[in-house]
C-alpha cells in the first residue's frame, strides 16, 4: 500500500486512535456529493432522489459492518453526538420507569460529562463503577449496581487510551436478564476488531467516522429495532425523527464507503496490526530493559494499541524531544494537560508511572519497520533524558 499523501515526508504517525487520515477512496466516493449531487433528500424530484438513494446505500454499508438492519442505523455528527442520543435519548424516553444509569470511571469524557449533566439537569442517578488493574469492569459489580430504577448501562467496547476490551457479551446477558438496556461506545473498535451487534448483545452502539478513515464530523448510532429514544435535535423527520436537520449527504456517503473498506480489510488488518504492536513492544523492552511497563490488558485489547510507561521519565517530555514521532500520551481530548491520565490512575497506577505513559497506535498506513524505528528513536531520547552515555 502506497503512503497516504498526508503522511508523506512527515514524522512517523502513531496516533491513529486520536484520528485517522481520510482514505483517498473515501474522498473519491464523497466528492460527487460536494459538487454534482446537491439535491435535498426530502425533495421529490430527480435531484433529491439521487441524494436520498445515496443515503440509503450508505446506511446499508454501515449496517453491514455492524451486522444489523439498515433501518437500525441513525447518522449523527460525531461519536460524542451518538453517545448523547443513545444515553440522553434512552433516559428521557424511559423516565417514567426509572432514572438510574450505570457506567464506569474510565469512560470517554463524552459519556462521563453527559452523565454529570443528566444528574445536574434531570436528577438522574449515576453509578460510576471502578475498574481493575487492567482497566476492566467486573460484571459482578455491574449486576450488583442494578436496582428497580435502572434503565441503562453504558460501558465502552475498547478504551481509547489502553485498548482494553470490556466483556460486553457477559454484560449484555446481565443487562437483559434485568430488562435493562446496554449501550456501548465502540468508536475505537469498529474497523479494528469484529463489532457485530448480535455477538456483542448490545442495544445501542456508537460509531465515530474519523476513527474509521472517514472525515471528522460524521458518526452513527445503532439503535435496536423497536427502541424509543427522545430526539436529539427537534425539527423535521430526518433520521426517523431522532435527529432533525437536512442531511450531510457527502459525509454519510463517506462513512458508508469507509465502512465497506474496513469490513473488507478486517480479516487481514487485525493480525497485521497486532504484529506491528507486539514488535514495537518487544523492541522497546529490548532497547530499554526493565524500564518499560505495559498498561492495559495483555491480550484483551485492541490489536493496534500499545500503552506503556517508561520508568523515570515523563511521557510528554519524551515526545517533545522526539519530533520524528507523532504520538500522544493518552486521549486527544486531554492532550496538553500536565496531569496524569485519569484512566491510568483509575487502574491503580502511581502518579509517576501514569506520567511516564505513551500511547502508540498503528493504522492503515503504518509501515512494517515503523516499530523498530520508533523504538530506537524513543530509546535514544530516554537515554539522553536520563543522562545515559551512548556507545
Amino acid at each position: 500500500m502506497s503512503m497516504h499523501p498526508g503522511l508523506q515526508g512527515g514524522p512517523i504517525y502513531l496516533d491513529y486512535n486520536a484520528t485517522t487520515p481520510v482514505d483517498p477512496l473515501v474522498a473519491i466516493a464523497m466528492s460527487p456529493f460536494l459538487t454534482t449531487h446537491f439535491g435535498n433528500p426530502s425533495s421529490a424530484h430527480i435531484y433529491g432522489r439521487a441524494s436520498r438513494d445515496a443515503i440509503g446505500v450508505a446506511r446499508e454499508q454501515v449496517a453491514q459492518i455492524l451486522g444489523c438492519a439498515a433501518d437500525e442505523i441513525v447518522f449523527t455528527g460525531s461519536g460524542s453526538e451518538s453517545d448523547m442520543l443513545a444515553i440522553r435519548g434512552s433516559v428521557l424516553a424511559l423516565c417514567k420507569r426509572g432514572n438510574h444509569i450505570i457506567t464506569q470511571v474510565t469512560e470517554h469524557p463524552a459519556v462521563l460529562n453527559l452523565c454529570q449533566s443528566l444528574t445536574r439537569l434531570h436528577g438522574v442517578e449515576v453509578t460510576y463503577l471502578p475498574v481493575d488493574g487492567y482497566g476492566r469492569v467486573n460484571p459482578a459489580d455491574v449486576e450488583a449496581a442494578i436496582n428497580e430504577r435502572t434503565v441503562l448501562i453504558t460501558i465502552m467496547h475498547a478504551n481509547n487510551e489502553t485498548g482494553t476490551l470490556q466483556p460486553l457479551a457477559e454484560l449484555a446477558e446481565i443487562a437483559h436478564r434485568h430488562d435493562v438496556l446496554l449501550h456501548t461506545d465502540a468508536s475505537q473498535s469498529v474497523g479494528k476488531i469484529p463489532t457485530q451487534v448480535a455477538a456483542l448483545g448490545v442495544d445501542l452502539l456508537t460509531v465515530a467516522g474519523h476513527k474509521l478513515y472517514a472525515p471528522k464530523g460524521i458518526g452513527a448510532l445503532y439503535v435496536r429495532r423497536g427502541l424509543q429514544l427522545e430526539p436529539l435535535i427537534y425539527g423535521g423527520g430526518q433520521e426517523a425523527g431522532r435527529r432533525a436537520g437536512t442531511e450531510n449527504i457527502a459525509f454519510m456517503v463517506a462513512l458508508g464507503a469507509a465502512s465497506v473498506i474496513a469490513y473488507e480489510q478486517l480479516a487481514g488488518s487485525q493480525p497485521r496490526m497486532q504484529s506491528l504492536r507486539d514488535r514495537l513492544q518487544q523492541s522497546l523492552e529490548s532497547e530499554l530493559p526493565n524500564l518499560v511497563h505495559l498498561n492495559g490488558h495483555p491480550t484483551e485489547r485492541l490489536p493496534n494499541t500499545l500503552n506503556v510507561s517508561i520508568d523515570g521519565v515523563v511521557g510528554e517530555e519524551i515526545l517533545a524531544a522526539t519530533p520524528v514521532i507523532a504520538a500522544s500520551t493518552g486521549s486527544a481530548c486531554h492532550e496538553g494537560s500536565t496531569e496524569p491520565s485519569s484512566v491510568l490512575l483509575a487502574m491503580g497506577l502511581t502518579r509517576e508511572r501514569a506520567l511516564g505513559a505513551l500511547r502508540l497506535t498503528f493504522g492503515r498506513w503504518s509501515m512494517e519497520d515503523d516499530g523498530e524505528r520508533v523504538a530506537n528513536a524513543l530509546a535514544r531520547t530516554v537515554k539522553r533524558l536520563k543522562g545515559y552515555k551512548f556507545p
